[in-house]
């Protein structure tokens, strides 16, 4: 196993998480359909974005446990076109809201309006009413408009005028911010941020992949060609699939003892939260099953542990100042947590 998140996967073939009764025909899928669809997905999207293989695995698999991607890099790498081709790739509704200091939160959830005719008012959804939502420039809406995704990101639902609507399942926000840029930017708060199961930076592509972006002419064109592999059901049964992955007492002590060490870390004022650790264990056991293990392994938790927990901590003014950061915190308590040895049952 190496530390890569997926860098084994097969070739060739409610807080968080997908809500709803498992849909019909998921009692008799199993791990290896999942390990199937993901490939199909991977594969689809790999042939239309030049990124990094291993982002878009990550980006899949936060798909599948039924989470929320944050993607922070610079500008031009691919951000927007992986979201995209996600969506394309499970034919998912897609919306699109680029984040201004001037949006509003009805922008966003939608509106209600008045109808003369029935003398009644009509509610008006927004952008966020579809499968897959990419927020690009997250960072650019005030903290007032940042909140009106939070409980559509944990709840599923977004309330207005005193009715709740739930979202479409799946549903995943896909949200985008430029780490380096601050002018006319706001930091993301730590509820926020919470939020997200993973965050990935995908960095510049190589040089065969940067050389295979500019043969496509750029992604656009291969984008709308592109067809849809699987479907938003199909996401939401491996996602019931996922859940029934084996998670050892002996890994869940595991777990708790990473989670209790981080609040109590010198370097930390905010550790891992409880809605963090449910996240990790889902990411865990969607790795599993698309290595085709029905149970989770500490492996399992060491690959995806930094994707999954380091953006929600925060460091110590101490060591932010001698250039650590909270990976290396939580390099530190993967490396000095013990780790469990009993075989899973």
């Amino acid at each position: 196993m190496t530390d890569l998140p997926l860098a084994t996967r097969p070739v060739g073939g409610p807080v968080g998480g997908h809500v709803g009764a498992p849909p019909a025909g998921a009692a008799h899928a199993t791990a290896a359909d999942l390990a199937a669809v993901f490939d199909r997905v991977c594969n689809a999207v790999e042939a239309v974005v030049a990124v990094d293989p291993r982002s878009i695995e990550l980006a899949v698999m936060c798909m599948f446990a039924g989470g929320h991607l944050l993607i922070e890099d610079v500008p031009g790498v691919g951000k927007t076109s992986l979201a995209k081709a996600m969506a394309t790739a499970i034919g998912a509704g897609f919306g699109r809201i680029q984040f201004t200091p001037d949006l509003m939160p009805t922008d966003i959830v939608g509106t209600s309006i008045w109808n003369q005719r029935d003398n009644v008012f009509e509610h008006r959804p927004g952008p966020v009413f579809h499968h897959v939502v990419l927020a690009d420039e997250i960072n650019r809406a005030s903290p007032r408009t940042q909140s009106a995704l939070l409980e559509a990101m944990s709840e599923r639902q977004v309330t207005g005028d005193g009715v709740s609507r739930p979202l479409p399942v799946p549903f995943m926000v896909i949200a985008t911010q430029n780490p380096l840029e601050s002018l006319g930017t706001f930091p993301l708060p730590e509820s926020q941020l919470d939020r997200f199961l993973v965050r990935v930076s995908l960095g510049y592509p190589s040089a065969d992949h940067e050389r295979r972006m500019l043969d496509m002419n750029g992604a656009d064109p291969a984008l709308a060609q592109m067809v849809p592999v699987a479907t938003p059901g199909d996401i939401v049964t491996m996602g019931h699939i996922a859940s029934s992955v084996h998670v050892d007492p002996h890994l869940t002590s595991y777990l708790l003892d990473l989670a209790h060490r981080s609040r109590e870390h010198r370097h930390l004022h905010l550790g891992i939260s409880p809605r963090a650790l449910l996240g990790l264990r889902r990411a865990a056991q969607v790795r599993a099953a698309i290595l085709g293990r029905p149970y989770v392994h500490p492996d399992d938790v060491k690959a995806l542990a930094p994707v999954t927990l380091a953006h929600r901590l925060v460091v110590a003014a101490e060591l932010a100042g001698q250039g650590g950061d909270a990976g290396d915190v939580i390099r530190e308590l993967l490396d000095t947590t013990p780790v469990p040895t009993a075989s899973p049952s």
